[in-house]
């Protein structure tokens, strides 16, 4: 007969923290919200700035949102449900933004008119074109033409930009390998808005404007990596990773990770050694998805991951539970999987992060998941609301939504993610739900409420880092009685705003 387990399979609705004493140094700024990506002990670790990741899925992981996360500091995992080509160009594009230096993707010719550069700029939103031999962003730059150069109702707009372009011999420019440093001295001592650099070729290579400095101060917590890009990561899949790792790595994943409703899996352990015995231990793996200590032992000691998923079913688009009857309450399995994540770390000295992913409906889930042992959390509608997710967004009664489906879906038709090696081309039956979710605005708004309530309890609890925080973490039960207790009794509200805008992420629909 089965095996039948003496406990009961807890959510992270069912925990409350209890407070611990509060140093008067303490101030929530000064919390270190920094957490290990990789497992650490033999090498050194890769890092993020704040414990949140961006889950692999088609409405949440674009190129723009990414690139949104890794300025706060956290980090996105595009997704592989796509051919690996758009998957490729969609790394690619977070990459080329360096921090301070970016690639043009405004660029002209000389011998343009200027009603063409006119066009270019209205369609952009540039004011600064750079001007090369064959009007790409890597050309030989021959000079830089600006909306200040010319009169739109003055001008003869069939004349050419090198009419009216500054030629490269007045360029004010840097050259490739300067400091992001010494190229805002350069702006700042000629009174420019624009720095080209140019390689030793004279070929452009990036563009600095006055506008990212103050950007850049704006975002002290950006993600980059040792040449001062964008970190981003990619999902990949069991059955195509011979082609995909190879492509995504080349053009500069900074992690991968296996996108599988369960993870534990020789599928999953195959594609790990495989990567390991071609592109060795740089590249960060991440696999799962597990929900007990058994699944981490086998994808941990015998794959050597840098970090495991640990969620089965706990997705708010996820019926996975429903269909198959497989999964586990989130915070048992985290449960579960720390203690031997910790064990495992005594035994052998390497420490393996861990990520929760799904069963957050809330900040305050959040808050518990870490506590719990989690180092950071992987979220789909928490990003997926925001406006820089890649969905349009739809007008209902009145209000902003976004469309929001599962890797599970018809609609996804990410039949790899949930193939047993048996099934054709084709998915038999869903594991996700096609639905909507409201909008909350922008992901910048969005994080620096929820990082602020963590880093507000984390001061309650006394802690300064999230590693001190799981370790001074006390946890108890809560009763439907003390749930309610908790909440507000006897007065009369009036709702004028949303629940999403509440901490609570809207309903879903």
């Amino acid at each position: 007969m089965a095996t039948i387990l003496n406990d009961i399979s807890r959510t992270f609705s069912e925990y409350l923290l209890l407070p611990r004493l509060t140093r008067k140094e303490q101030r929530a700024d000064k919390v270190d919200l920094s957490a290990p990506l990789s497992g650490f002990g033999e090498k050194a670790g890769f890092t993020i700035n704040v414990p949140v990741v961006s889950a692999c899925m088609q409405a949440v992981s674009g190129a723009r949102l990414s690139i949104a996360l890794a300025r706060q500091g956290g980090l996105s995992f595009i997704f592989c449900s796509q051919p690996i080509e758009s998957q490729v160009e969609m790394v690619r594009q977070v990459k080329a933004h360096k921090a301070g230096f970016v690639q043009s993707d405004s660029n002209a010719t000389a011998d343009m008119t200027l009603e063409q550069v006119i066009e270019l700029m209205e369609s952009t939103g540039h004011s600064t074109v750079p001007v090369t031999h064959d009007g790409t962003a890597t050309g030989k730059l021959e000079g830089i033409i600006t909306d200040k150069d010319f009169w739109i109702h003055e001008d003869d707009l069939t004349r050419t930009v090198r009419d009216h372009m500054t030629p490269i011999a007045d360029v004010i420019h840097g050259l490739d390998g300067i400091s992001l440093r010494e190229a805002n001295e350069l702006l700042h001592r000629h009174k420019k808005d624009c720095l080209p650099v140019v390689d030793d070729k004279g070929h452009l290579t990036a563009l600095v404007f006055k506008k990212d400095y103050e950007d850049h101060r704006r975002h002290p917590m950006e993600l980059l990596d040792e040449s001062k890009r964008l970190c981003v990561g990619a999902a990949i899949n069991t059955h195509d990773y011979k082609e995909r790792v190879p492509a995504l790595i080349a053009a500069g994943a900074d992690a991968l990770c296996f996108d599988s409703s369960d993870g534990f899996t020789e599928y999953q352990m195959e594609g790990i050694k495989w990567i390991r015995e071609n592109f060795g231990t740089d590249i960060v793996i991440g696999g799962g998805n597990i929900v007990s200590a058994e699944g981490f032992d086998y994808l941990v000691e015998e794959g050597g991951l840098d970090f495991i998923k640990v969620g089965i079913g706990g997705g708010s688009i996820c019926i996975t539970r429903e269909q198959k009857g497989i999964g586990r309450g989130q915070a048992s399995a985290l449960l579960e999987v720390a203690e031997r994540r910790d064990e495992y770390y005594r035994e052998t000295g390497r420490y393996i992060p861990i990520c929760s992913d799904g069963g957050l409906g809330n900040d305050t889930q959040i808050v518990i998941a870490l506590a719990m042992g989690a180092d950071f959390v992987m979220m789909g509608r928490y990003f997926a609301m925001t406006e820089e997710s890649p969905t349009p967004k739809t007008s209902i009664n009145g209000q902003m939504y976004k469309p929001y489906w599962g890797e599970g879906t018809l609609r996804a038709q990410n039949w790899q993610r949930y193939s047993d090696g048996m099934s054709t081309r084709k998915m038999v039956f869903e594991e996700g739900v096609d639905a909507y979710v409201p909008m909350v605005g922008p992901l910048a708004e969005v994080l620096e409420t929820t990082l602020f309530k963590l880093r507000s309890t984390m001061v309650n609890i006394g802690a300064d880092s999230l590693a001190e925080f799981r370790e001074r973490a006390i946890l108890t039960l809560v009763s439907e009685q003390s749930v309610v207790e908790g909440g507000t009794s006897s007065v009369f509200q009036f709702n004028s705003k949303s629940e999403a805008d509440d901490g609570n992420w809207g309903r879903n629909s």
